[in-house]
């Protein structure tokens, strides 16, 4: 049994980071980028006004009210070209470019226009109501490093620096394999003693959010030599199956009995949920090592997930995951994700951690470190709180379906009510 930070380390050491593509700009938020933006331009591009007003010279306005004459006006789009002079104005619009010769913009409300002048009525200071030449940004200054997650708020700015075309880095390939002869689909009413598979449909929502391309194969039975032909065929290993005359895994294919057609998309991660404990029918450790897998550690210092394997096989790396739908999302957000994120060469791949005051006492395991689903939030006095749920232990999902957190309880420990404790964001 390894602890946290060595397994972390050990997917570290295992990813190699994808090539990269050009893509609109339209489809790459969520994407990480493989080049650094720049600004093409300063921005604003020129002295630029706040406000719908009049553009002065400030000396003419020292004292007030006075009258000045209006010679023009400056719209966005359409600037005055001219420049203003003593006892000059020009009537000018929001974002519009500042004429030359003047220094500040007095709003429209503090004017009375009559007959072809104006009336400044309040004195101004220079630049004021104006957003001066570069004060955002200037020409040539990196605005986005490599590396970054493109979010919302990035795409004005890569758009209003002509970045039509983004260079990215390529999706991950991700397989999903349930595993278990109590699972049937989620659109089939469940008999005695099955369950319908909510893993294959969690694993997939969690990994497109971190940018993979998902496919989700057929689920596989407790039968150790039809678990081994299907991880041979996802990570396309040429492997015979002692099956004879095996039968398509999927019913419903439009080509039956070419099991090769489903099994053999090109993958860079497959990842395999339940058959990781050393129960009699858990298969996926023996499956692995038979068929030549490198199994990296197949035992982690964690609650929940203490069973989870690491493994490489045909340049593929495989995630193990325990069955249960807790230590599934709970190893997928510390583990897989994490892996997922390094190959698309993300600057930063952990999820994001914080401090939080406990409201209630939390109990540590013996001998694992604990990550247990939380509720977080802001009370009255603008701190943040940890609201234990009702966790009963790594199948309890309807309480893990209310968490935004998990806790992190050290092995051995117990944090009382008021403690400030570690947590990671969901």
């Amino acid at each position: 049994m390894i602890p946290i930070f060595k397994a972390l380390d050990i997917i570290k050491s295992q990813v190699q980071i994808l090539s990269t593509e050009e893509i609109d700009l339209t489809e790459v938020c969520g994407r990480v980028l493989a080049q650094e933006i720049f600004a093409d331009t300063d921005l604003p591009p020129f002295d630029r006004s706040q406000m719908d007003g009049f553009a002065v010279k400030t000396e003419d306005t020292r004292t007030v009210p006075v009258k000045l004459k209006i010679i023009g006006e400056s719209a966005a789009g359409k600037g005055f070209n001219g420049k203003i002079k003593r006892g000059e104005v020009v009537r000018i619009m929001t974002g519009a470019r500042l004429p030359k010769g003047a220094n500040a913009v007095q709003k429209v409300e503090l004017t009375e226009e009559n007959e072809g002048c104006v009336t400044i009525l309040e004195s101004v200071k220079e630049n004021q109501n104006l957003i001066k030449r570069a004060e955002e940004i200037w020409e040539g200054e990196r605005i986005f490093e490599l590396g970054e997650i493109v979010s919302e708020n990035m795409i004005a700015p890569l758009a209003a620096f002509g970045y039509a075309n983004v260079k990215v880095f390529q999706k991950p390939k991700v397989l999903i394999l349930a595993t278990g002869s109590e699972i049937v689909d989620v659109n089939q009413k469940p008999k005695q003693d099955q369950i319908r598979n909510s893993n294959s449909i969690t694993l997939k929502v969690l990994a497109e959010k971190c940018g993979a391309k998902v496919q989700v194969l057929p689920s596989v039975k407790d039968d150790f030599e039809n678990l081994k032909m299907q991880i041979a065929g996802a990570v396309e290993l040429k492997f015979k199956s002692q099956i004879p005359n095996p039968k398509v895994l999927n019913p419903k294919s439009k080509v039956p009995n070419e099991q090769s057609k489903i099994l053999n998309p090109k993958s860079k991660i497959l990842i395999i949920s339940g058959g990781v404990s050393v129960g009699d029918y858990d298969f996926t450790k023996p499956a692995l090592r038979e068929l030549g897998a490198e199994v990296f550690f197949e035992k982690v210092s964690l609650r929940p997930g203490k069973p989870t394997v690491f493994a490489k096989l045909n340049d593929t790396l495989i995630f193990g995951l325990p069955g249960n739908p807790v230590s599934v999302a709970v190893t997928f957000h510390l583990f897989v994700r994490k892996a997922i994120l390094q190959m698309q060469g993300a600057k930063t791949s952990q999820p994001q951690k914080g401090f939080a005051v406990l409201q209630q006492k939390i109990k540590g395991a013996k001998e694992r470190d604990s990550f247990l689903p939380a509720f977080v939030e802001t009370n009255e006095q603008g701190k943040l709180i940890i609201e234990s749920l009702r966790f009963s232990g790594s199948s309890n999902f309807i309480a893990y379906s209310r968490a935004n957190a998990l806790v992190f309880v050290p092995k051995g420990e117990i944090l009382e009510t008021g403690e400030v404790a570690e947590i990671v964001f969901l």
